[in-house]
This record gives structure tokens, C-alpha cells and sequence, in this order.
């Protein structure tokens, strides 16, 4: 294959939809793949550790950060804060690992206006129903439930920003869907081109 360097891509979907299920199995399924871990300003829940499921850090640090440019992408989410390291990430991609970044619709926006090559994934819900009814399954209050329905749904509609869409109906379905869009994000053209130019110089342009 191609020595090029890694591929950036950027899953979304609201609370409810799976993609943190799906992003996790995708990771374990294609260990070529890396799961960039995100700053947050929220506390840890439990059993979550700093340094694997979030890098946990105070507002003011996470302002600090963000004023020095030290993210690829950044956004407030139920009244908390979230960023991707862009140096971390570089550093990966010049590496030749490609990374999976799980964020919302808004941190996607950002990520693509730095690094237009990257592959973006929308995971929607087979219907709003079952979207409700999932939110609905946690035992929150419902006035909290009701507003991450809003929440959802204000995301999801903007769908038609990515390059992707995986409905997460059946589990195992979906997660053949990513899996297959990454490795055909790996197989494109422009990608090969280094590996065709020396395995097979032959078909090179003379």
C-alpha cells in the first residue's frame, strides 16, 4: 500500500444515536485506526480516567488553550466545553496513523475548514421514535430529555454537510458501514498513486 500519510476522520451524530459504540467497535475492529482522546472542561463520570476517555481539564486551562490555537476544533455542548488537540492530531497523521475523531456537527464544521481532506460520517437514528425512546431509556427527567431531543434534532439536520451517512438500526449493520467507508477512503486514487508509481511502474504515465 501507499506510504501516505494518515487518514482524519470525523464521526458525528447527536446523544442517543450510538456513535460512541460504533466509533469504540470501529477502533477494535481496525487497530490501524487510533481514537484521538478530547478535552473537556466537564467532570469525569464514574470509572471514566483522564487520559482515556477525556483529557479532564479546568475552564480556565481549556481557555488558555484555545486562545494559544492548540485546537483542531472546538465546541460548548450541554454547557460544557470540548477541543481536539491540533498537535496531537498532526503529529499522528505525519506518522502515517490515521485518527477517528468523535465530535459534534459544529467541532466537524472546524475540522473540515482546516484539513478539507478529511472523511466525515453523520450516524442518524432509523427514526425519531427510536431516538426518543432511547434518550428516554437513561431515567433522566424529562425536561432534560426533552431538550436533548431539540438538541438531536437541531444536529441531525445537518446531515447534508457530510460525506457520509451510517443509520445505526442494526448494530453489526452499521458498524460493516463504517467500516467499509474507511477502507474505501484508504483504496482512493490519489492515494495509490505512490504505491502503483513503485510496485507497478508500468502503469505509470511515461
Amino acid at each position: 500500500m501507499s506510504s501516505n500519510p494518515g487518514l482524519l476522520y470525523v464521526v458525528c451524530g447527536p446523544s442517543g444515536v450510538g456513535k460512541t459504540s460504533l466509533v469504540r467497535a470501529l477502533v477494535e475492529r481496525r487497530p490501524a485506526l487510533s481514537l484521538s482522546v478530547s478535552y473537556t472542561t466537564r467532570a469525569p463520570r464514574a470509572g471514566e480516567q483522564d487520559g482515556v476517555a477525556y483529557h479532564f481539564v479546568t475552564a480556565g486551562r481549556f481557555a488558555a488553550m484555545q486562545a494559544a490555537g492548540e485546537f483542531l476544533e472546538h465546541a460548548q455542548v450541554f454547557d460544557h466545553h470540548y477541543g481536539t488537540s491540533a498537535p496531537a492530531v498532526a503529529q499522528a497523521l505525519q506518522g502515517g496513523r490515521s485518527v477517528v475523531l468523535e465530535i459534534d456537527w459544529q467541532g466537524a464544521r472546524q475540522a473540515r475548514a482546516r484539513l478539507p481532506g478529511c472523511v466525515t460520517v453523520m450516524v442518524l437514528p432509523p427514526s425519531v421514535a427510536v431516538l426518543r425512546e432511547r434518550l428516554g431509556g437513561r431515567g433522566d427527567d424529562p425536561a432534560l430529555i426533552e431538550r436533548r431531543m431539540r438538541d438531536a434534532l437541531a444536529e441531525l439536520g445537518h446531515w447534508p454537510e457530510f460525506d457520509y451517512v451510517v443509520v445505526n438500526d442494526r448494530f453489526e449493520s452499521a458498524l460493516d458501514d463504517l467500516c467499509a467507508i474507511t477502507r474505501a477512503a484508504e483504496r482512493a486514487r490519489e492515494r495509490q498513486r505512490t504505491w502503483v508509481a513503485t510496485q507497478l511502474p508500468e502503469l505509470s504515465p511515461g
